[in-house]
């Protein structure tokens, strides 16, 4: 049986995938994490400069699943790079970095940094549901023009992290896979908000967040299998609500050729030990011999 993985011109030697925003900087999380079983961790998204993020309360429960509004705070890309990037060769899986900004160039800004501080991948966050403006990845010409700055900026394998709330998710995927991006990650967070009744304020200091966890599932999978079928040779890293190893496999066989985990990290941060566990039982149950068998068999 092989848990490798093919996600256009990487391998990974599993299909897990420790989602970004939900293990910090990796390095942090290493003692609380088995990153052994993940094939690549994403950390936390870094801009050109640094963010403060936004103020307190930026996390909330709502219902299964949970809003966050942390504005993205970090150090930015050169504090980032002097702190972490000595670590990276420490964590016992690949280190993909998170790139954000405000513009095209931000963006190619970022990756440059990352690519410089060892990363072995850049992620373009395109989708953070909790910043001011409109969402790169909400227009597709504007997405592509981001994703062709920092192609031209690096030689690492690129990623585009797309959003649940675009119009049509495939002209999107579309545009960032033209402008050189390697694969997409479908999805980032869908917008949602929540009201405290005890305090009658809202949940969020910012209101409208990101709404994670298990109810994603669906939505997220609606998009990998909309982009699988218009685009079946673009790579897919499935992301949205991931808890047990047959949600792995729900995610391959509607697409995705690798699959992150997020939300369920905070509550369990040695999940993908489980999660691995089910995907194998799965795989010696039904006599699966590789996970290529598995990628698009709903198809």
């Amino acid at each position: 049986m092989s848990l490798d993985t093919v996600l256009g011109p990487v391998r990974l030697g599993s299909p897990l995938v420790a989602a970004s925003g939900t293990v910090g900087s990796v390095v942090d999380f290493s003692r609380v994490v088995d990153f052994s079983v993940y094939g690549a961790a994403v950390a936390k998204s870094v801009s050109p400069e640094p963010w403060s993020g936004r103020p307190a309360p930026r996390m909330a429960p709502a219902g299964e699943g949970m809003l966050n509004g942390i504005g993205i705070q970090n150090p930015g890309i050169k504090a980032w790079g002097r702190q972490i990037g000595p670590l990276i060769a420490d964590v016992p899986t690949r280190v993909w970095g998170s790139a954000v900004a405000h513009d095209p160039l931000g963006f190619a800004e970022v990756a440059a940094g990352l690519a410089d501080a060892g990363v072995a991948a850049v992620e373009i966050n395109l989708s953070c549901p909790n910043l001011t403006g409109k969402l790169f990845a909400l227009d597709a010409e504007v997405a592509a023009l981001a994703v062709a700055e920092v192609r031209g900026a690096t030689e690492l394998p690129i990623g585009a992290k797309l959003s649940p709330n675009a119009v049509d998710v495939v002209a999107v995927a579309n545009a960032v896979a033209e402008a050189g991006a390697d694969w997409v990650v479908l999805t980032n967070t869908v917008w949602g908000a929540g009201i405290d009744i005890a305090t009658r304020q809202p949940k969020l200091s910012g209101v409208v967040g990101g709404y994670s966890g298990a109810p994603l599932k669906p939505i997220a999978m609606r998009c990998v299998w909309e982009v699988a079928q218009a685009l079946p040779g673009l790579p897919i890293v499935g992301c949205g609500g991931v808890q047990t190893g047959s949600d792995v496999v729900e995610y391959l066989m509607a697409g995705a050729s690798a699959v992150a985990i997020g939300t369920a990290h905070f509550a369990k941060p040695r999940i993908g030990r489980r999660i691995i566990g089910g995907l194998e039982r799965f795989m010696a149950k039904e006599d699966v011999g590789s996970i290529a068998e598995l990628v698009g068999a709903a198809q």
